[in-house]
């Protein structure tokens, strides 16, 4: 009897990354195809026609998606592509096959004018494109597929690709002081924890698990990136001086919303996930960043 094949796009994405590592761990109960943009592209429609023509799998785990905040202002039409277009349509593809389809969106969906951690349930309301191309792919995965799975995370960090923690060890390795915003508040998610977590639902859906819909997934904690930032500092030892400044002060395209802590107890009591504690996952991931 043939096993489970699960499909994970975006494998050099920081996530993609994180499941390929986790890959073998599972490898007497799956198959894995780990694809990248020349394998299957999400900005062509014609390329997940192909792919889907080809390859039947049980699960698909989407992991790709267009990510520049800031560009996605101006890029719009390549970002609601991939966020939104090649969602729905992976989404229906799953359905047609009954295969697991699921992907990963974003904190970024809400307005950020909240003062207790967002429900999944709660209203969206994006505040610039990125979030907003990410809201419509939600809502595309649950019109062509209502068995989706949408786990919403934030602040995503790892060994691999270009993140926060990456760009604050190499600059505090540059400058004497660095200004980080202190007025964002949220949490941050380590790759390999969402990663764990992922899997640890599809072996819960394999199993008959029936849930569905939209989760919310990240470490545990509220902080700032300036909290972050000093973190990262006292963990690598740092002599960099940082100094807290407001957002009006660091402008940028793409407006960030100002509070996005999410409530991720929906995921927990549901598929018994575990959610790690932010600065224990951020004491894992520093050494592997600085081998």
């Amino acid at each position: 009897m043939s096993k489970p094949l699960i499909v994970v796009t975006g494998k050099n994405g920081q996530l993609g990354s994180e499941l390929e590592i986790l890959a073998p761990a599972f490898e007497v109960q799956y198959d894995f195809l780990l694809v990248d943009r020349s394998q299957l592209d999400l900005s062509s429609n014609e390329s997940i026609d192909n792919f889907f023509s080809v390859h039947k799998p049980s699960v698909v785990i989407n992991c790709a998606a267009y990510t520049a905040v800031d560009k996605a202002e101006t890029d719009r039409d390549a970002a609601f592509q991939v966020n939104a277009v090649a969602v729905g349509k992976l989404a229906a593809f799953c359905k047609a096959i009954g295969a697991l389809f699921i992907t990963v969106s974003t904190d970024y969906v809400f307005n950020g004018n909240g003062t207790s951690p967002y429900l999944p349930s709660d209203t969206t309301d994006p505040i610039n494109y990125y979030g907003a191309s990410k809201a419509e792919g939600e809502k595309l995965a649950i019109t062509n597929n209502p068995d989706s799975i949408i786990i919403r995370t934030s602040w995503v960090y790892s060994r691999f690709g270009n993140n926060f923690v990456k760009t604050m060890i190499r600059l505090m390795g540059e400058r004497p002081s660095l200004n980080v915003v202190g007025d964002q508040i949220g949490a941050p998610t380590y790759a390999a924890d969402l990663a764990a977590a992922i899997m640890h639902i599809v072996a819960q859906k394999i199993a008959g698990n029936k849930h569905s819909g939209i989760y919310h997934f990240s470490n545990s904690g509220a902080i700032s990136w300036y909290d972050f930032a000093v973190a990262i500092g006292e963990m690598t030892h740092s002599n960099c001086v940082v100094a807290k400044i407001g957002s009006e002060a660091f402008p940028t395209p793409a407006k960030r919303p100002h509070y996005s802590l999410m409530d991720c107890s929906s995921i927990i009591q549901d598929f018994g996930v575990g959610q790690p504690d932010w600065k224990e996952s951020l004491q894992v991931c520093i050494p592997l960043i600085q081998k």
